[in-house]
């Protein structure tokens, strides 16, 4: 796990300074504390900052063929490694090194380009070809690695890790993207086909971009897509043996570390799952961590202390207030972008205390995605079945009429918010999962945004790409196209950028077994009755881990972390919140209609409504306007 810059000349082979690469890197400490190397060549320049996990004394990067003819720049872990190098020795191939990034050199040069396919794992690198004059740019197929690129004045191509990698260089030009504003406003957070500074874009998930110096810059290539079109038709009992089986190989690939390893364990069904695989696995004590708080209701400690003395891990606790809002400004400094969902303040908790022993910890993220776990996509398969009994010329009438006149109830949990509910109904499959999915409506968004900020966003709309990806999906079931804009979207703009940014502020490294994307492949052909029986998402994964985990852990209600920040904005933030209508970042945009925003705080502090999430979704685009743009 490692941070990564670098800046390529498309035209000419100029010289490359390295203070600049330097400069890049120095902005980014946290996700390589162990070790930094920078290596130019006539037109190229490329940066690596390390965190050591496997070769300690012989991975250094960037990293370079004998020949110099191949040099690399790579951020993260091919887990199988091992068995692509014995290929590859069996070819002929003579290694230098014992790491995992000295395969990607000698998998290029047998199988060229094709290589990637070959590597399981999370990773971005950059790869220069001297020979060819070119650099290839490569995203891991889920998305957990992030990469930002851009072209500037002077003919270059500069890339990094993050975003203020990127913002280092001096010919960056850092202008505002509409487009991005509202994307944020819609989602919570900037997807990775969008930048809140316009003209940087990110590679997307299990995507590759090749740059040849004469040639203009061309589109990236995808060269992985998860299919929903076909079914499984293997029994139940033999479904159930082939996902343990692949659980426990990626739990297992993952095992693999020079440094002390670790687990996160909320007490959930993912993370228990994790631990319960790790455990068989290993012939000693397993690290395991959770974040606990001092109210009742938000609190998952005991679940997590069973878990542990279950499997006999080597456990720690820590117990935290909620009113853990004094990150604020750390989690403004490690996104970047606005990113507004809350449970990154616990995140970072508990990245910090995993720290405290190990390097590199295992997570539960993506099984919600993959298997159908979250709440919603009951919903959706609900409304998808009311839907098809009644066509669109009478829902429309019906339940439109019936939803605008019902009462909102925005204070409610989701499944009581009838009003919504029932405009959802009204409309098709795809406009009701992109509204479900959606943090702030469009109806609000366009009450929120001023006059000016309508005209210059005209027809764009941030739905808009939830409903194209169920369109396109490559699927069979509403559930399906639901599944799939999730992993899309949701997943690498959401879920693993806050795993990233939160775990490489405290310079660990997270692992994310239940997204090997063979295992998401598998989940994308099961039955839809093997993924939501009745009431339970994720069935075939919890029938899966009955021999292994306790009914009440498997079956109890999902809680996620849970941060109390309406409460926040009526109590130690509520100055924030009266000052984001006044002489704030955000009122000096002219994107907003003061007034608006001055009655949503007023509100929310008389406790005539309840909008401490869009507040708070504010407050971080506010903290993100100073850092990008000096507002």
């Amino acid at each position: 796990m490692c941070g990564i810059a670098g800046i390529f000349h498309l035209e000419t082979a100029k010289p490359v300074d390295p203070y600049r690469v330097r400069v890049m890197l120095d902005v980014m400490p946290h996700r390589g504390p162990d070790g930094s190397g920078i290596w130019t060549a006539p037109g190229v320049g490329l940066g690596h900052l390390r965190l050591s996990i496997i070769d300690l004394g012989g991975g250094a990067q960037p990293m370079l063929t004998e020949d110099d003819s191949l040099a690399v720049t790579f951020n993260g872990e091919i887990y199988n490694f091992a068995e692509v190098r014995a290929e590859l020795e069996a070819k002929g191939h003579i290694f230098r090194t014992h790491s995992d990034t000295e395969v990607i050199l000698h998998g290029y040069r047998q199988w060229g380009e094709a290589c990637v396919e070959r590597f399981h794992g999370m990773f971005a690198f950059a790869l220069f070809d001297a020979r060819a004059q070119s650099l290839w740019l490569v995203r891991d197929r889920l998305g957990v690695k992030p990469l930002h690129y851009a072209q500037l004045s002077d003919g270059s191509l500069i890339f990094g890790s993050e975003l203020k990698s990127l913002l280092a260089h001096p010919l960056l030009r850092r202008a505002p993207d509409l487009a991005a504003v509202e994307d944020f406003m819609a989602y919570g957070y900037v997807p990775d086909d969008a930048c809140m500074v316009a003209g940087v874009r990110k590679l997307g998930a299990g995507e590759t971009l090749r740059l040849v110096r004469g040639r203009p810059v061309p589109q990236p290539q995808r060269y992985w897509d998860v299919s929903f079109a076909e079914r499984s038709k293997a029994k139940p009992e033999a479904l159930e043996e082939e996902l343990i089986d692949l659980m426990r190989q990626a739990v297992r690939s993952r095992m693999v570390a020079d440094v002390p390893l670790g687990a996160f364990l909320s007490g959930g069904v993912d993370s228990s799952s994790v631990v319960a695989l790790m455990a068989e696995a290993s012939s000693q004590a397993i690290k395991t961590c959770t974040i606990g708080f001092d109210v009742a209701s938000l609190d998952e400690t005991a679940y997590a202390d069973r878990i542990a003395r279950r499997f006999a891990t080597d456990h720690r606790a820590k117990i935290v207030s909620p009113d853990d809002y004094g990150l604020i400004d750390t989690l403004a400094f490690h996104f970047d972008e606005p990113f507004a969902d809350a449970s990154a303040l616990p995140t970072y908790r508990v990245c910090e205390l995993a720290r405290e022993k190990v390097t590199v910890a295992l997570s539960g993220d993506g099984a919600d995605e993959a298997f159908a776990g979250y709440r919603r996509h009951r919903f959706q398969m609900q409304g998808e079945r009311v839907r098809a009994l009644i066509p669109s010329s009478l829902r429309q009438p019906l339940f439109g009429s019936l939803g605008r006149w019902y009462p909102k109830a925005d204070w409610a949990p989701r499944p009581l918010r009838a009003k919504s509910t029932l405009l959802e109904l009204a409309g098709e499959g795809g406009e009701a999962y992109a509204a479900s999915v959606s943090v702030t409506p469009h109806a609000l968004r366009q009450r929120l945004f001023s006059q000016d900020m309508r005209s210059r966003l005209g027809a764009y709309r941030a739905e808009d790409r939830y409903i194209r990806a169920m369109a396109q999906a490559p699927a069979r079931d509403p559930l399906d196209r639901a599944q799939y804009a999730d992993i899309r979207i949701w997943l690498p703009g959401d879920i693993l950028t806050k795993t990233d940014r939160m775990s490489m502020a405290v310079s660990l490294e997270a692992r994310e077994p239940l997204l090997d994307h063979r295992l998401v492949e598998f989940a994308a052909r099961l039955p839809v009755a093997q993924r939501i029986r009745g009431n339970s998402g994720k069935y075939l994964m919890k029938k899966a881990m009955e021999p292994y985990l306790p009914q009440d852990i498997l079956y109890r209600p999902k809680m996620g972390f849970v941060t109390p920040i309406s409460s926040w904005f009526r109590g130690p933030l509520v100055g924030e919140a009266t000052a984001i209508a006044g002489g704030s970042a955000l009122a000096k945009t002219g994107w907003f209609d003061t007034k608006m925003l001055g009655k949503v705080a007023v509100d929310h502090k008389s406790g005539i409504a309840d909008h401490g999430r869009l507040l708070w979704q504010l407050l971080m685009l506010d903290k993100a306007l100073g850092r990008l743009f000096g507002l």
